[in-house]
């Protein structure tokens, strides 16, 4: 199997050697950086996670870092999501929209003071995006990439981890609320967040020379846990319908036609708000559909089919353990996204039967 070539084109994570000694089997580059996608096999991997405790490699979510007098009417203009009401402690799920409503990125915002944010972006250049409009507008603050690389701890056994390396105040962290807490002479962002429906935290550790420290910690403060290293299953994440952007949304789809758009709540004139209202009105969006039969390997969009018509394509599909079905997400035509429409999806396989469920599985 061919392996990836070194360059300073795909960047090492501050984890990267806690990761190669816990034994990453298979890996993928997001946002120029390796991102774990399998230890000990996709099943033993997911199972552990809906039983245990994992800690997870996921320096690969950049910050873009926006600080300065004029940061709050920068983050105005490119978010379609209301700030007003934002609390000092919170992180905001934000839809990140060019001026077609077309979506760019889906960040957690993070406000560390009134004229500091984090913006932890998905896989995409979304930090020069936000460059190129401050620049344009000659805005009064500063746009950059800090040295910070989350690291996360999922799973039901979470805040009984956390609570070793961080003490008891990690269990009182509420949901997209975050806290600072101390570690080894640092203090960290620890938010109860993260990209599974597990429970869990993510640590935004500052400083790259402070990620083995860290790692090592939770590892030997988790042994009788049962901790693993681990890192984000496609089985899980779609059986709890969390989208993954480049692959289950892109600029091609509305906030609306990903379910999002009540997140689109801005008051104000924000770049895209014209585009938004313009396709307010969605004619395909998001759905779980079950899929009979084997399935290979997703690479590319299935086409969704009803009476040898496309009517929307599966973006993501997996085999699920738990519930002993295919689990997939699609996008689906308004005329086919009703509770119980059965259509056909085109595998490499050949043709499977589809059903759209009344939500998510978990």
């Amino acid at each position: 199997m061919a392996t990836i070539f070194p360059s300073r084109r795909v960047r090492r994570t501050p984890f990267s050697a806690g990761v190669d000694a816990a034994g990453m089997t298979v890996c993928t580059v997001y946002n120029r950086m390796i991102l774990p996608s399998v230890f000990a096999g996709q099943e033993e991997d997911y199972r552990h996670l809906k039983t245990h405790v994992q800690v997870w490699d996921v320096a690969c979510e950049r910050q873009v870092a926006v600080q300065g007098p004029d940061a709050r009417r920068l983050l105005d203009l490119i978010s379609p999501r209301d700030l007003d009401r934002m609390a000092a402690d919170q992180c905001h799920y934000m839809p990140a929209v060019d001026r077609d409503g077309g979506m760019l990125n889906d960040p957690v915002l993070v406000k560390l003071a009134e004229d500091h944010f984090w913006i932890s972006v998905a896989d995409s250049d979304y930090l020069h995006y936000v460059l190129g409009i401050s620049d344009a507008l000659g805005l009064d603050v500063r746009v950059w990439e800090p040295d910070v690389s989350p690291l996360a701890v999922q799973g039901p056994k979470s805040d009984d981890l956390m609570a070793r390396v961080f003490g008891q105040e990690a269990r009182a962290i509420r949901f997209f609320r975050y806290r600072r807490l101390a570690f080894q002479g640092q203090s960290f962002v620890v938010a109860r967040s993260g990209y599974s429906k597990q429970g869990g935290f993510e640590i935004y550790v500052e400083g790259a020379e402070n990620g083995m420290p860290l790692w090592n910690a939770l590892m030997e403060a988790g042994a009788d846990l049962q901790v693993r290293a681990g890192c984000p299953s496609t089985m899980e994440r779609v059986e709890g319908g969390l989208l993954s952007y480049g692959n289950d949304m892109t600029r091609e789809n509305t906030p609306y036609e990903c379910g999002l758009g009540k997140y689109v709540n801005s008051p104000r004139d924000y770049i895209g708000k014209a585009g938004l209202l313009a396709r307010s009105n969605p004619a395909r969006q998001i759905r779980a559909v079950e899929i009979g039969g084997e399935i290979p390997p997703i690479t590319a969009p299935w086409p969704l089919l009803a009476d040898g018509r496309k009517v929307g394509q599966v973006t993501t599909a997996t085999w699920s353990p738990d519930f002993r079905t295919n689990v997939s997400i699609a996008m689906v035509d308004r005329s086919h996204w009703d509770v119980g429409r059965v259509m056909e999806v085109e595998t490499p396989l050949g043709m499977r039967r589809a059903e759209v469920k009344a939500g998510f599985w978990i």
